[in-house]
C-alpha cells in the first residue's frame, strides 16, 4: 500500500490524530499494517490540506515538509492574543482599525525574503524544550528571529466592500512595482473605510508562521492583530481539488474503492521531472550506485527505466548522478 490521502483536516482535529485515523481506517479496510506518516502539521484551529503519506511514500514526506505552501487567513484588528490565534488570552488591545488602502500599501513589506519571529506558542524548541509548553507554563519565551519567504500576499475580501468579495482585490509579490500600489488599492474599493478584519491569501516558504505574519502585518498599520481563521490550500503539489473529509476517508472502511480514497504514489512526484534511464542504469540505480558522465541538466528527478514505475529519488550535479532516496515498490 503507497500513496497518498490527501484530508481536508477539519477544525480541532490535531495532525496526530489526523494519521491515527488513517491507520484505523486501513486496518477497518483489510489493508494491514501500513506504515503511516505526514508532511507536515497544521494547528487543530486550522484547516485544510494535510499530506498524509502511506508505505513508500512517507519516503518522500521531508520533501512535503520543505515545500511551499499556500494559506487563506482573516485578521482580526483591535486585538491581540499571546497564542495569536482565536483561542489565546487576550495580551494587548487597539481602537486603531485600518482601511484597505493602508493595508495594501504595507503588503510589499512582508513580500520576499522577510525576517520573522515565530509565536511563542509554537513546536519550535528552546533549549531542548516546545516553546508552546514552555509558555504554557509561564515562562517568558524569546523566540528568535528566522529568515523565510513570502512568495505571493494577496487581499481576497473586504468586509466593507461585499461586492468585491470575489477574485483577489490586491495582489504582492516580489515583482511588484510599489508605483501600482495606489492603482490597486483604488480599484480594491480603498474608499477609507476602517476594517475589524480582512481575510488575505499566502503563498509561502516552509517555515513561515501565518500568526507571526498576521500579527506583523497589524503592526504596520498601526494597531495589533490575531488569526481567527486559517486554512492550508495547498502544500507542494497537494491541493484542495484533492483532497477528502473524514467522511469520505471513513468511507473505505465501508468499502469504498481505494482509488477513491488513495492517490498514486506517482502524484506526490507531478512537480519533478522525470528522468528516463536505460536499463543498464536503471539496474545500477537499483543497487545504489553513482552514475557518471549523464548528459542531463543538473536538477532533481524521478528516475524510471522506461516502465514509468519511479525506482529513486536522484540528484544530478555536472552530469553526476547520485540517488537521494530509493523506492521499494
Amino acid at each position: 500500500m503507497n500513496g497518498w490521502i490527501i484530508l481536508d483536516k477539519p477544525l480541532g482535529l490535531g495532525s496526530t490524530q489526523a494519521v491515527g485515523a488513517v491507520k484505523r481506517v486501513c486496518r477497518a479496510a483489510g489493508l494491514g499494517k501500513v506504515k503511516v506518516g505526514h508532511g507536515g502539521t497544521l494547528d487543530p484551529l486550522a484547516t485544510g490540506v494535510l499530506t498524509i503519506a502511506l508505505g513508500e511514500a512517507t519516503k518522500l514526506t521531508g520533501r512535503m515538509l520543505d515545500a511551499s505552501k499556500s494559506y487563506d487567513f482573516t485578521i482580526a484588528f483591535g486585538t491581540q492574543t499571546d497564542g495569536l490565534d482565536a483561542e489565546g488570552a487576550v495580551v494587548a488591545t487597539s481602537d486603531v482599525r485600518p482601511t484597505l488602502t493602508q493595508i495594501a500599501a504595507v503588503l510589499p513589506r512582508f513580500t520576499g525574503p522577510i525576517e520573522q519571529v515565530p509565536p511563542a506558542y509554537s513546536a519550535i524548541k528552546v533549549d531542548g524544550k516546545r516553546a508552546y509548553d514552555r509558555a504554557r507554563a509561564g515562562e517568558v519565551v524569546e523566540m528568535a528571529a528566522r529568515g523565510v519567504t513570502v512568495h505571493t500576499l494577496t487581499i481576497t475580501s473586504n468586509p466593507a466592500c461585499p461586492e468585491l468579495a470575489e477574485g483577489p482585490l490586491f495582489s504582492s509579490s516580489p515583482s511588484e512595482e510599489k508605483d501600482d500600489l495606489s492603482t490597486s488599492s483604488e480599484q480594491a474599493g480603498g474608499d477609507g473605510m476602517p476594517l475589524n478584519n480582512v481575510t488575505l491569501s499566502a503563498h509561502v516558504s516552509k517555515g513561515t508562521y501565518i500568526r507571526s505574519l498576521a500579527r506583523d502585518i497589524a503592526y504596520a498599520v498601526g494597531t495589533v492583530g490575531h488569526v481567527t481563521m486559517l486554512r492550508r490550500t495547498r502544500a507542494g503539489p497537494f491541493g484542495l481539488e484533492s483532497a477528502i473529509s473524514l467522511d469520505k476517508l471513513e468511507s473505505l472502511a465501508q468499502g469504498a474503492q481505494q482509488s477513491e480514497v488513495i492517490l498514486p504514489f506517482e502524484a506526490g512526484l507531478v512537480d519533478i521531472p522525470a528522468l528516463v534511464l536505460s536499463p543498464e542504469a536503471a539496474e545500477a540505480v537499483r543497487q545504489g550506485r553513482v552514475l557518471t558522465g549523464v548528459a542531463t541538466d543538473d536538477g532533481l528527478y524521478w528516475a524510471h527505466g522506461g516502465d514509468e514505475r519511479p525506482l529513486a529519488l536522484v540528484s544530478i550535479s555536472a552530469g553526476t548522478l547520485n540517488i537521494v532516496r530509493g523506492f521499494n515498490l
